[in-house]
């Protein structure tokens, strides 16, 4: 049987893919065509709308007598564009646009000149028509289609359209400027699905930020009816999805739109009475515009130039100015210097006295630097930037100096770059004099400015005295705050430590102190030596088959993470048959024996930030690694709590390491019963969705106060949470899950959004579960989620 329901597949996905996007012909109601002849006039209301009224074209006002002529969702209250004819030149009050006697859709201004017509047809246009698919068509006596929307895209791609090769999206200015912005997203003429920043000037390609990686293979990306975005080969069978699966398109409008700020985001909207609802994101690309924009040679890098990026919900780049810069016109367009800077043709070094260093923790310049100095104290580096007048920031990291000059560019903000911005400031910026002041005017205010500098030195001396104390000790304070904050920071792989085994036996006093035990390892309380540190010491107790393979793939694994939310290594031995891990020592043991004691019950508000920072800790080893980490085996037992109740994910021994170009790989069933994903069992490859399985069962327990499987209750169906969950949401009895709770009962609102995030993680079908991404928003409640469907629906 398993070749036939393989071919069945095959067939499905096959006619999901191909067919359900193509419109052959034009079929609506006859009293919707638009004839021949008709027009719609500027600030008229008049629009031809689709049968269902769903869509509607006419001319929408962007800004005060400026009209764009659109495409828009006509039943939602903020009427979103979806496609427009003149972006570029909005027309003003009385402008026209008319479908002339030849078939011809063409906009006059209120002068009546010409300004925009559809492309030639090869036919006889007889009828206008604007689709329920958001698709405004020309269409012949037979119904065929002449010329349609869909082939000319601005920003946004609807399900059924379909972008072909060299077919693009162009972003907006700003979400209030529909004009062509900065970023382009292309099926290029080579097959390659690309994200492109460009410059408005010249319109030149600056860099490539995300790419499909499939050169010779892709064909087309088609938005299918069922919400998936697809690209496929020129045959129609699927390379790659893009987004997959979201909710049906029969219950939710869909649209991708690449963003103002280069993102490409997947945007659902409920179909539903209330129309005054938020549209939600259900994925977009690329995870960190801030470090994907990485313009090494000409422009700006994501924000423009000399600002820095910090990503925000939703992949929402914020940015903004370093100390001493103002923004140029908000937005992307990056900043400007408050004070001028110093002219280097006029002499041949600077006044180190006109001018400070501010500094800035967390935040990079990378690339472009004119001067590098290895190897240096920061006091160097400082004075080298206050003695050059070409240097405007300087960067200080590992004993590295790093000097740029105006404009900088890429600017981001990084929690985990351990270095500093020193960036030039002009301490008597309020007296520089504009360097195009002619003599004459100098000479004019000489007086002036002499008697105004006498009865002021005395003042601003005095203050200037006070700001150099204060400033210095801030400087320092904030130094010695680093500094400490270093020595708790987690270790590269470089700067994990190799115990011998001799040194570990003596931190854990012999292995006489049981913390707890595994299949595979004890672990053990000790303490270090050299610094008092208490510590939990991993001991790998069976020698088995695979014994080397899990301690590597534990040290590799974790050597590679620095996030809050991951249980720190600080170092191993691996001497003879000894394999041994040092982890630091988590004060309130796991989360499983904090969330199943019999009594107290754990508070609700300490469950649900639980829940929150386990699932930013999984985000961050699908998206932030270097390399992306599948962890396989999700549980409580294998989450920590320190002394705050803050959850840090450990266990490693099972992850497995994506390469660069892997969204999946193969391997053998790893994990715990209970929390195993379905696709494990059915000999398919494994993607970073099986720990989102994991994560959606362990959200129902921390929700519930219960574990997944509990044979003894009285009821039966409440024996499997999952199942007892999914009933209980779906009859509207929530309630029954957190009976007894008082502090859950009267925060209804957040455990329903907490159990509706749980459903859509514990999927069957593994392409309905969303990314840890999106898992974050929706409990943050930054997007709105979808009702989700049973788990078990799609089995095949």
């Amino acid at each position: 049987m398993a070749p036939c329901r393989f071919s069945m597949s095959i067939i499905i996905n096959f006619i999901i893919i191909t067919l359900f996007p193509f419109s052959v012909t034009a079929q609506e109601s006859s009293n919707r065509n638009v004839t021949l002849g008709s027009s719609i006039v500027a600030n008229s209301n008049s629009t031809w709308t689709s049968p269902s009224g769903e869509f509607a074209f006419g001319f929408r006002e962007v800004s005060p007598g400026a009209f764009l002529l659109a495409i828009w969702f006509d039943q939602l209250t903020n009427k979103t564009i979806v496609w427009s004819a003149n972006r570029d030149e909005p027309v003003p009050v009385g402008s026209t646009v008319r479908l002339s006697s030849d078939g011809t859709l063409e906009l006059f201004d209120q002068r009546n000149r010409w300004l925009w017509a559809n492309q030639a047809t090869s036919g006889t246009v007889a009828y206008a028509a604007m689709l329920d698919t958001g698709n405004l068509v020309l269409a012949s006596n037979t119904s065929a289609i002449l010329w349609q929307s869909f082939d000319f895209p601005t920003d946004t791609l609807l399900p059924t359209q379909v972008l072909n090769k060299e077919g693009a999206l162009y972003s907006s200015i700003s979400p209030t400027n529909f004009s062509k912005g900065r970023f382009k997203f292309t099926l290029q003429a080579d097959g390659d699905l690309v994200l492109i920043s460009r410059s408005l000037q010249s319109e030149e390609h600056l860099s490539t930020y995300w790419s499909s990686d499939t050169i010779e293979s892709g064909f087309q990306l088609i938005f299918n009816n069922f919400g998936s975005i697809n690209l496929v080969r020129q045959n129609g069978t699927l390379l790659r999805p893009l987004f997959e699966s979201g909710p049906l398109v029969g219950q939710f409008y869909h649209r991708l739109k690449l963003d103002h700020d280069g993102v490409l985001r997947h945007y659902v909207h409920p179909k539903s009475a209330n129309s005054s609802l938020a549209w939600s994101v259900r994925d977009f690309e690329p995870s960190n515009i801030c470090r994907a924009v990485m313009e090494r040679h000409t422009g700006g890098g994501a924000c423009g130039f000399n600002s820095y990026c910090s990503i925000q919900a939703e992949g929402r780049p914020s940015c903004d100015c370093p100390l001493g810069y103002y923004p140029r016109g908000g937005g992307l367009s990056g900043c400007t210097p408050e004070f001028v800077q110093h002219r280097c043709d006029h002499q041949q070094g600077q006044d180190a006295q006109s001018f400070g260093l501010m500094q800035m923790f967390n935040i990079d310049w990378p690339f472009v630097d004119y001067t590098k100095l290895r190897n240096v104290e920061e006091d160097t580096c400082r004075q080298s930037c206050l003695s050059d007048c070409f240097c405007a920031i300087a960067i200080y990291s590992d004993r590295g100096c790093f000097k740029k000059s105006l404009p900088f560019s890429n600017g981001r903000f990084d929690s985990g770059f351990a270095g500093k911005a020193l960036i030039k400031f002009r301490i008597n910026k309020t007296l520089t004099s504009n360097p195009d002041t002619t003599a004459s005017g100098r000479e004019s205010s000489t007086t002036t400015l002499t008697t105004t500098l006498s009865v002021l030195l005395g003042c601003a001396g005095l203050l200037f005295l006070l700001s150099s104390f204060f400033f210095v000790f801030y400087l320092k304070r904030t130094k010695s705050m680093m500094v400490k904050r270093s020595h708790v920071r987690p270790a590269g792989v470089s700067m994990i430590s190799s115990f011998s085994f001799k040194e570990v036996q003596e931190a854990a006093n012999g292995f006489n102190e049981e913390l707890g035990r595994g299949a595979c390892s004890i672990v053990y309380r000790g303490t270090l030596k050299n610094d008092g540190k208490v510590v939990a010491v991993k001991k790998l107790h069976k020698i088995f088959e695979h014994a080397d393979d899990e301690f590597k793939a534990e040290v590799s694994s974790i050597s590679r993470t620095n996030h809050k939310n991951l249980v720190q290594l600080l170092g191993y031995c691996d001497e003879g048959q000894n394999r041994i891990l040092v982890y630091e020592f988590m004060t309130n043991g796991s989360l499983a024996t904090f969330l199943f004691q019999k009594s107290p019950r754990p508070s609700w508000y300490t469950r649900v930030q639980i829940a929150f920072a386990i699932a930013r800790g999984i985000c961050y080893l699908h998206e932030d690694c270097s390399v992306p980490i599948i962890h396989c085996d999700i549980k409580p037992q294998n989450v920590l709590l320190d002394e705050t109740f803050a959850p840090k994910i450990a266990d490693f021994g099972l992850a497995k390491l994506l390469k660069a170009d892997q969204t999946r790989t193969i391997t053998g069933i790893r994990g715990t019963k209970g929390y195993v994903a379905p696709e494990w069992f059915r000999n398919m490859p494994i993607t970073v969705k099986v720990d989102v399985y994991s994560f959606g069962i362990m959200l129902l327990e921390l929700m519930c106060c219960r574990r997944s499987y509990e044979p003894d209750v009285e009821d039966e169906g409440e024996a499997v949470l999952a199942d007892w969950a999914y009933d209980c949401y779906q009859q509207g009895a929530l309630d029954l899950l957190v009976v007894g709770d008082e502090e859950a009962r009267s925060d209804m609102k957040t455990l329903e959004i907490y159990v509706k995030t749980a459903i859509w993680c514990i999927q069957e079908d593994s392409t309905l579960r969303p990314h840890m991404n999106i898992v974050m928003h929706m409990l943050q409640g930054s997007m709105q989620v979808p009702t989700p469907p049973d788990p078990t629906a799609f089995v095949r």
